[in-house]
């Protein structure tokens, strides 16, 4: 078992499916501390409670390079990149490719992309389709550059709808956790965290649907980013001053009174039913550009013969 700051972490690459009901399998540990590369953690610990089932569910689909995208909680991602195609938001990028077990950042802003280290996610791809939160004016001012993405900031048709938030209070003491992605993302996790964690958060005080993100929580409260800073796991009251520092800082610890059980299972649930897409997508291109290659090909073959 871990115990965050006294045994070792376990390397990300130790996730696994929970298996349905009863006392739950052993799952992910989100490994190193601090602002690492995108495939170590923050320290954070698995070992929830047996969860009610853990098969692939659809969630609602997605936009992403003009095309409408399937995803799937406790899916298993992946399938071949493709690059988006010009006369589309972000032409030119990278997007899908991203899988189940590289899920896990750590707590700097653009973590969570596989094989992609340092921080910030500016003029980045999106291996798992879904946009990175953006923290815009929540930054504060004198904040480091990374934190301000206006590229994304500034687009409102966002893949999964606007960003949202799902709060959960702990039912053992006053820890409160948020969790911040977009909608349908959030909506979906809702429902998975309602199966896997209800003994260990307050109903009472806790998210039973998303609501719009409207600039709290804020980066310092961040404890964990998932799928290429599209998910962030944030615990009320933390202050992690590394947020503000140069790039190597280490984050500050997570306070000693935090209900680390319903952290656990947060993370653990996170990281293993956040909604991935998986399969080859195949990106139309606009039709102004189909009409420039069909003129191309009357040129080049039908007017030599006359």
């Amino acid at each position: 078992m871990f115990v965050p700051f006294i045994t070792p972490r376990e390397p990300p690459d130790r996730l696994l499916r929970r298996k349905g009901g009863g006392g739950g399998g052993r799952g992910g540990s989100s490994g190193s501390n601090g602002k690492g590369s995108s495939g170590k953690g923050s320290g954070i610990s698995s070992g929830s409670k047996g969860s009610s089932g853990s098969s692939s569910k659809t969630s609602p689909s997605i936009s992403s390079g003009g095309q409408k995208i399937s995803s799937k909680s406790y899916g298993a991602g992946g399938g071949t990149p493709a690059m988006i195609p010009a006369g589309q938001l972000f032409w030119g990028r990278m997007a899908g490719g991203g899988m189940r077990n590289q899920v896990f950042g750590t707590r700097m802003y653009g973590s969570g992309y596989p094989g992609v280290m340092g921080a910030g996610v500016a003029g980045r791809g999106f291996p798992f389709y879904f946009w990175p939160v953006v923290w815009g004016t929540a930054a504060g001012i004198g904040t480091a550059a990374y934190l301000h993405n206006d590229e994304i900031f500034q687009v409102l048709d966002r893949p999964g709808g606007v960003m949202a938030v799902a709060a959960y209070q702990s039912s053992n003491n006053s820890s409160a956790f948020r969790i911040i992605s977009d909608n349908a993302t959030v909506d979906a996790l809702i429902s998975d965290i309602s199966s896997n964690c209800s003994s260990y958060f307050d109903a009472a005080g806790s998210s039973t649907s998303p609501s719009e993100y409207n600039g709290y929580p804020v980066p310092e409260q961040v404890i964990q980013y998932y799928r290429a800073s599209s998910v962030v796991l944030t615990l009320d009251g933390y202050n992690n001053s590394a947020v503000y520092a140069g790039e190597g800082a280490a984050d500050s610890p997570i306070p000693s009174n935090t209900d680390m059980a319903l952290l656990n299972c947060l993370n653990q649930t996170i990281g293993l039913a956040v909604p991935l897409s998986s399969g080859a997508i195949h990106f139309r291109l606009p039709v102004s550009y189909l009409s420039l290659v069909g003129l191309f090909y009357v040129l080049q073959n039908v007017l030599p013969l006359f």
